[in-house]
Formats: C-alpha cells, structure tokens, sequence
C-alpha cells in the first residue's frame, strides 16, 4: 500500500486512503489525487460536506475528498446490542406504533417560544425538528476565481508566426470565472449571528444565507478559524429564530442525535443516529482535532449544519465523513460545542481566534520510544525542540521530556495535547506532568501571546 504523504490544505482536490487505520500524525496524512482501489479493496474518502460542485455556478453536488482508512478503533455501530439509556438521554421507546422516545423539556435547552414551537414531552424527535428547522440555514458562496488563458493556439504554428511573430503566443488573456459552493449553517443567537464551517465560505466574495420561510439575506464573514474548520456570519435581521450551544462534554457513546443540514441543496433535511465515538483526531481535515463520531447521515451540503441532542441542543457542527463510495456510509464527523463555543466567542470579541502559545514542539511517543525512556505507557507525547525565548523554555521543560498529563488528565498522544493547549488562552497557568529521566516531575507552564511573524520583505524595483 503505498504510504501516505502531506496533506494539501486545499479542501477541493480528492486524496487516496490506504486500508490500515487512520494516519498518525501529521505527516501521514494522505496524498492529493484519487487512485483506483487495488485489488479486493475500494477508494476510500473523508469528504468534507460542501455541498456546490467547485467548478461553474450552474453546477451542484460537490464533495471535497479527504483521505482517511478505515478505523477499527472502538466504535458503537447502529444495530448493536441496544444499550441503556445515558443520564439525560431521552426515555426508551414506547409499545409498537408510539412516537418514539420523549426528549426532556428543558427551559431554554431549545429556541425561543416566539421564534418557534416549544418541545413537548410526548411529540418524540418531530418536536425537535420543529424547533431547531427554522435555525438551520442554507449557505451559498460564490467565489471569483481568475485564469489567465493564451490569446490563440494557433499562433503557435510555424506559419501563422510568419506573420504575427514568433512572441505573440506568449500573450495571454486574463479570464474570471464564477465558482458556487453550498453548504448549511445554524443561527445562534437573536442577532442573526451564524455558524458554519471554514471551507463552506472559504474565498468567497459574496455569501447568501437561505431560510426555511424562503427568505434569502445576504451575509457577512465576521470572522474565521481554519485551524478548527470555523466560521462565523452575520446577517442584518433582528429577532431571528436561533438555536441554543449545548454542552458536548456532557455527550456519551450510544447517545442519539440528529443531524440537521442541506445535503445535495436540497434543504430542511434532519436525520437520526448515535455517537459512536468521542475525541476523534488524526483525521486531517483541520490542525486541531476533537470530533464526535455519529452513524447519523450526512451527506455533501451538510457542512456545518447542526448536529443536535434529545434536548434540542446544539452539540456539534458537521464537518466531514468517511466514505468509500463519495457519500454517506454511516461514520460522520462534527466539530464538538465547547470547542465551537469557545471560537465563536473569541470572534466575536476580538475579531479573530486568539491561542496561548507555549513555545514547544511535540511528537508522539512511540513503544519504541517509550521503551527507550523506560516506560511501561506509551501515552504521552516527547518535547522535540522549545524556543528559547518561549514559556516552556522559561518554565524548564527540556528537549527529550515526555509530557503525561496536562492539569492532572492523562495525555493520550501528541494530537491531543496540542488541541487541549490550543483551547487555553494567553495568561493561562497549567500544571504539566513530565517525566524526565525515569523521574515524574511537575511543571508550571504560563502561556503567552504568539509571537508575531516577521514582515515579508518587499522585493526591490529595478531601474
């Protein structure tokens, strides 16, 4: 199987999956073309739920191809053994031809009572389609893309450049094309403030937002966050129906949830599964990673649409899913709310995503290396180099420490510890836990503002 290379940050361009689980790290994320299967496989994608094709605004159905194989990791798989209902979860289904389970009523857990109706014990799920659907919005994005183009393939013959000159072909012609994306987004608060996913209005020039009741606005980009697949609008219209940010630590595997969205454009569209894992990372789709798993259908367009608890509460935005076919094969991924609440805020207050910065860089610690540091776990993550002037460096953590816990929570790999760092603020003070020459240490880390990169120095003019 041939190995996996960098990842392109480019969202637009399939890429191969091997058969194996899914890559480690960063540099084993997968290659930038489509392969066929080899032989007794199939093509394996992890594709981001855009739903416009990348091409002509007359086009539609896109899906961006990301490469990922298969994980046999533990996973909770629609049609198992039926597990019991978590704390909070909705009650177990009635006798045969009842609604279904009964979501709690929660105050506020839902939208407003004047945007729409409240959920109702005894109404199952419809409830709660009914109240979030008008929250739920169709993103379109249109983007202007310029080509440059030879003024004629004819000029290139020996015959025609008799007359014109061997260097007219070399002209070329600048030409602008109109490219349309689709995706979904979820209203969150009573001043038409949206959120969505990055590559949904990534290079967009104009963005238009779609309401269930036909009305169409149109939307400003407040800000974005590439590294966690982020964005938030907003559009001129006070008083809209909005949704409310759940808490997606409070979220167990075999919970149900629904996934609302506009897959294919087609709009309004909910759909029902479990979480079938938590903390899911090395995917490549964004640089910090903690998605929940869900078997709920999602399909190209659904990109960030709302993934919702028997609550009516917000608890994901949908992001990506893997797939061997192009479309939905049952493992979907979302963007949890606390990660997505915590860009949101940062925002809107300040207009873009501020990050603590440490100063260190990190790899995962490997049986091989543990073994070579006398270790008995191979959970944790290695410090490959610190900046000098950086906090890490201040606080005396040193090239070889392996990194075991962060404020007393076990590390898991090198992924991990970087999303947990990358959710801390400047000013922030965290206990690690570090072992260092077969010794356990504590170190107190003080985080800081990153460094500003230097200016790009302008080339000079000559004359």
């Amino acid at each position: 199987m041939t190995p996996h290379a960098d990842i392109d940050p480019s969202p637009h361009r399939p890429i191969p999956a091997g058969a194996g689980a899914l890559p480690r790290g960063r540099g084993t994320a997968p290659l930038l073309l489509l392969a066929a299967a080899l032989a007794g496989g199939g093509i394996a994608f992890l594709i981001d739920m855009r739903g416009g094709w990348r091409g002509s605004a007359t086009e539609s159905g896109h899906a961006t191809e990301i490469d990922a194989a298969a994980n046999t990791g533990a996973v909770a798989e629609a049609g198992a053994d039926t597990p019991a209902a978590a704390p909070g979860a909705a009650a177990a289904a009635g006798p045969a031809g009842s609604a279904g389970p009964t979501p709690e009523t929660v105050p506020g857990s839902a939208l407003a009572a004047s945007a729409s109706p409240a959920i109702a014990a005894g109404d199952g799920y419809a409830a709660i389609a009914r109240a979030l659907m008008p929250a739920v919005v169709n993103i379109s994005s249109v983007q202007v893309v310029q080509t440059y183009e030879r003024v004629s393939p004819f000029l290139a013959d020996p015959f025609f450049q008799q007359f014109f000159g061997g260097g007219v072909y070399d002209y070329v012609v600048p030409r602008e094309r109109r490219e349309l994306s689709l995706g979904s987004g979820v209203v969150v608060d009573g001043r038409g403030t949206i959120l969505t996913n990055h590559h949904v209005v990534e290079h967009a020039s104009e963005v238009r937002v779609s309401f269930g009741d036909g009305r169409e606005l149109a939307a400003r980009i407040l800000g974005v966050d590439p590294r966690t697949d982020l964005a938030v609008l907003r559009v001129e219209d006070a008083g809209l129906p909005h949704a409310t940010l759940g808490d997606s630590d409070l979220l167990q595997v075999g919970d149900i949830v629904l996934a609302f969205g506009n897959p294919f454009g087609l709009g309004g569209t909910v759909t029902m599964g479990i979480v079938s894992a938590m903390g899911r990372g090395n995917i490549g789709v964004a640089d910090y990673e903690d998605f929940i798993q869900t078997d709920a259908a999602i399909n190209p367009g659904n990109s960030g649409g709302a993934l919702v608890n028997t609550r009516g509460e917000v608890v994901g935005i949908n992001t990506a899913i893997f797939s061997r076919s192009g479309g939905y094969q049952g493992i979907g991924f979302a963007i949890p709310s606390n990660m997505t609440r915590e860009v949101l805020d940062d925002i809107l207050e300040n207009g873009r995503v501020v990050r603590g910065y440490a100063g260190i860089a990190l790899q995962a610690l490997t049986p091989d290396l543990a073994r070579a540091f006398g270790l008995d776990d191979a959970r944790g993550a290695v410090v490959t180099s610190l900046d000098p002037a950086g906090p890490a460096a201040a606080a005396g953590l040193r090239r070889g420490d392996v990194l075991v816990a962060l404020r007393d929570r076990p590390i898991a790999d090198d992924e991990e510890l970087r999303t947990r760092l990358s959710r801390l603020k400047p000013g922030e003070r965290v206990a690690l836990g570090v072992v260092r020459n077969g010794r356990r240490l504590e170190v107190d880390l003080v985080l800081a503002e990153p460094p500003q990169p230097p200016p790009q120095a302008r080339p000079r003019r000559r004359g």
